[in-house]
């Protein structure tokens, strides 16, 4: 999907700039130095053209009671300049929408996919009611920039994002490990929203101040390696927040009725999921680079059990990628990637393990067979 031309980033004039491809079209991929830009990022001295991105405002009195009562996250005492995320479910619990969310005391601020901003901001729109709120797609006037920082936004300052992951939040549980020892404990980062008219501006000012521009050929690489599911890579039509260990930031398991949120409960404290996240260290000694969407089996012409869903070049880790398998998939054996030129091996770190068990799920009332849970009589019911 390319981007409106209205919002094609201006940084792409650069010299060496390479446009970005998919949901990251738009902006640059990189500017001619992939590796040094990545380096500067990792370091905390990069600056990244993140305007292709879209942003919904909803002010009102009653904006964030709304937003809790229709969302995955528990937003009702949310403070100003505090940020967090928040997902729209289906009445099954599949993921529809993902939104890193701050308010700035006078309205709520939703940064999404480019392409999803309008869609999030339709939906919205129709679930107003009697509320009073005002719902905008403010795209087309306000960018953001990513910025290698863990550091909310101080007052004054403009309405910044700071991506909580991979913390688990109030309300929410893990499926991986302590925040403590994940590799996404390395990962600092934020959107800081500026005007779209002073995007060249805002970028001038932190390069004057020894920050680099980088593309997301560095931010990808160091999402993929930090385990952040993305809804434009990871997730599709079936996807759970389960499956991609997204308990940990985007829902509260403890707040009150929303859509989706009885199948949340149901799979954290019955059930497993039937998917699970997993990254891959690809074997690049044959320079194959595997797509988003290539097949992935445990050997040559075997059963698929899953699929890549983001591809990256890390400057430490070589070829990673993020790929969603079945529960049943092993975790202990190599995988085969299928890929233009012949299948590329690859080792896996589990995400989520395939027992499907989070960090708190309740323990069972009574020994129950495969397959089955207990119903609130003792007696057994088959999971569906």
């Amino acid at each position: 999907m390319t981007a409106t031309a209205a919002r094609r980033s201006p940084l792409l004039e650069r010299h060496g700039a390479v446009e970005a491809s998919g949901a990251d079209a738009g902006v640059a991929w990189h500017y001619g130095d992939p590796a040094g830009e990545q380096r500067a990022l990792a370091s905390g001295g990069a600056v990244v053209d993140q305007s292709h991105l879209g942003v919904v405002r909803v002010a009102g009195p009653d904006r964030l009671t709304w937003l809790h009562s229709i969302t995955s996250q528990h937003l009702l005492d949310l403070a100003p300049r505090v940020s967090t995320e928040l997902l729209v479910l289906s009445p099954q619990g599949h993921v529809e929408h993902a939104a890193g969310v701050v308010d700035d005391g006078e309205a709520v601020w939703l940064v999404t996919e480019g392409p999803a901003a309008a869609g999030l901001a339709t939906w919205l729109d129709r679930m107003r009611f009697m509320m009073r709120v005002e719902v905008t797609d403010v795209s087309d006037d306000v960018a953001a920039l990513g910025e290698p920082l863990r550091a909310e936004g101080a007052e004054g300052e403009p309405v910044t994002w700071a991506d909580p992951w991979p913390g688990v939040t109030e309300g929410g549980t893990r499926y991986g490990p302590p925040s403590d020892e994940h590799p996404g404990a390395e990962r600092a980062w934020r959107l800081v929203l500026v005007p779209r008219a002073d995007l060249v501006a805002e970028v001038e000012a932190r390069e004057a101040a020894g920050w680099r521009l980088a593309g997301t050929w560095a931010t990808e690489a160091e999402r993929v390696a930090a385990w952040r599911p993305r809804l434009a890579a990871d997730a599709d039509h079936r996807t759970i927040p389960h499956e991609l260990d997204w308990l940990r930031t985007a829902v509260h398991l403890h707040k009150g009725c929303y859509r989706g949120q009885e199948s949340v409960a149901r799979v954290h404290n019955l059930g497993r999921p039937p998917r699970r996240l997993v990254m891959l260290h690809l074997d690049g000694s044959g320079h194959l680079l595997p797509v988003p969407g290539a097949e992935v089996r445990a050997e040559a012409g075997g059963r698929v059990l899953g699929a890549v869903t983001s591809v990256a070049r890390h400057r430490e880790l070589g070829p990673v990628a993020l790929a969603v398998l079945k529960r049943s998939a092993p975790s202990d054996v190599e995988l085969l990637v299928d890929c233009e030129g012949g299948d590329v091996s690859a080792t896996q770190e589990v995400v989520v393990p395939g027992d499907g068990v989070s960090a708190d799920r309740p323990a069972p009332r009574a020994p129950v067979a495969r397959g089955v849970t207990p119903r609130g009589d003792g007696a057994p019911r088959s999971m569906i």
